[in-house]
């Protein structure tokens, strides 16, 4: 029977804009710690200046993620049962792990225990929300994923933003914000968004289909392409407020607004992600995520000079350079991904390389912490060439789109 082809005029056209919504409301919860991460830490009584306590933070949600989607992944989830109604669960669940934070009576153990189930839950929100939309959208994918990792993009932003306008509001409403809109997020997938029409009939528990699907050498390409770019991606967006503090330190004199610049350098990746979709569908997806993440690449190995220079605006516009190419080839390897992948284990494919690449994000965000402590500050960032050079040597060895 030949594969169904899209069909855009079938589909109800409010789907894609509520994934997307969804997706960014349920997404705000990924760095809604580390945007009130000052006040978390003074509410624990630890130094700011203390980078284990900041990197066991940072990576504690990154733990859950990489935990849920293994978890997910081998229980092939997303494919045996409604992703619809898994995201809708695991949203409600997340919210109520975020929501805890604003408890008086915490330790860090038990601030990093909610974090890291606010990550393992999220394993049921992000990459089930690319397997929601490629049971919609058969042909443009990329394009779909370009508006749904753009909206990844904006919720892990987003904290930022309430936090750079929330001088005179306590931390917790952030919190709280960010709690709510993870509720409403998983609601509006429920009621308005039923299981595709390219989605395949739930597969029997198989254990072995993680290992099948990386015997296609297009998927491994593709793969290990998304694995490289996750080594510089989670890295560059924990530690941006990092390079503003260390610039600002390096010129004295700068006032400079670090969350509300953080939110601009993170958060308009989101159209980088819009803009990189669209250019896939005449240049072709896996050349325009090679573009991009050289691109990125290069930010990597140039940023020392970046830091030198004495103009400011030079240095925030090379950043929110920096913050474009480094997610624009997100969704175009996500979309390859599904695309190389046998349709009934698509979304234990999605879940198993977030797994991989989220786990290749710990290494890289405590080598990051680690140098922060024994070299100088602007040298640092190079190290995060590595991924984008690997990833580009896999892209370069399989042909084809």
């Amino acid at each position: 029977m030949p594969e169904p082809q899209d069909a855009p005029q079938s589909i109800p056209k409010h789907i894609l804009p509520v994934i997307v919504i969804a997706q960014f409301c349920c997404t705000s919860l990924w760095f809604a710690g580390n945007a009130v991460m000052g006040d978390l830490l003074q509410t624990l009584s630890i130094s700011a200046e203390d980078a284990e306590a900041l990197g066991l933070i940072t990576s504690a949600v990154q733990f859950g993620f990489i935990s849920g989607t293994l978890l997910f992944a081998l229980l092939a989830i997303a494919d045996r049962f409604s992703p619809s109604k898994v995201f809708f669960v695991c949203a409600v669940i997340a919210a109520l792990c975020n929501l805890g934070i604003i408890w008086d009576g915490h330790s860090l153990n038990t601030i990093l225990f909610l974090r890291f189930m606010t990550g393992f839950l999220l394993a049921g929100i992000y990459p089930v929300g690319m397997k929601i939309a490629s049971d919609y959208y058969a042909a443009g994918l990329g394009k779909s994923l370009g508006y749904l990792v753009g909206a990844l993009v904006l919720g892990t932003a987003f904290p930022h933003f309430l936090q750079g306008f929330s001088a005179s509001i306590p931390w917790q409403q952030v919190i709280v914000a960010t709690t709510g809109l993870a509720c409403l997020g998983g609601v509006m997938i429920l009621v308005a968004v039923p299981d595709g029409p390219y989605r395949s009939a739930g597969q029997a528990l198989d254990l072995s289909a993680i290992f099948k699907i990386f015997q296609k050498p297009a998927f491994r390409s593709a793969a290990f392409g998304y694995f490289g770019h996750m080594w510089e991606l989670y890295s560059f967006w924990a530690f941006v407020p990092v390079m503003l503090l260390h610039y600002g330190d390096m010129h004295q004199g700068l006032e400079l607004n670090v969350p509300i610049l953080s939110f601009f350098i993170i958060g308009l990746g989101g159209l980088a992600c819009v803009a990189g979709g669209y250019l896939s569908l005449s240049l072709g997806t896996k050349r325009t995520a090679t573009v991009a993440l050289l691109l990125s690449g290069c930010c990597c190995l140039v940023s020392p000079l970046l830091f030198l220079m004495q103009s400011q605006l030079l240095f925030i516009i090379f950043l929110l350079f920096w913050g474009l190419v480094v997610i624009a080839d997100s969704p175009l390897f996500s979309t390859l991904v599904a695309r190389h992948a046998p349709s009934q284990s698509k979304g234990t494919a999605l879940t198993i390389v977030n797994c991989i690449g989220f786990a290749i994000t710990i290494i890289s965000i405590q080598l990051i912490t680690l140098l922060l402590q024994v070299m100088n500050q602007q040298y640092v960032f190079m190290a995060l060439a590595l991924g984008p050079i690997l990833g580009l040597v896999a892209l370069t060895r399989e042909k084809g789109d």
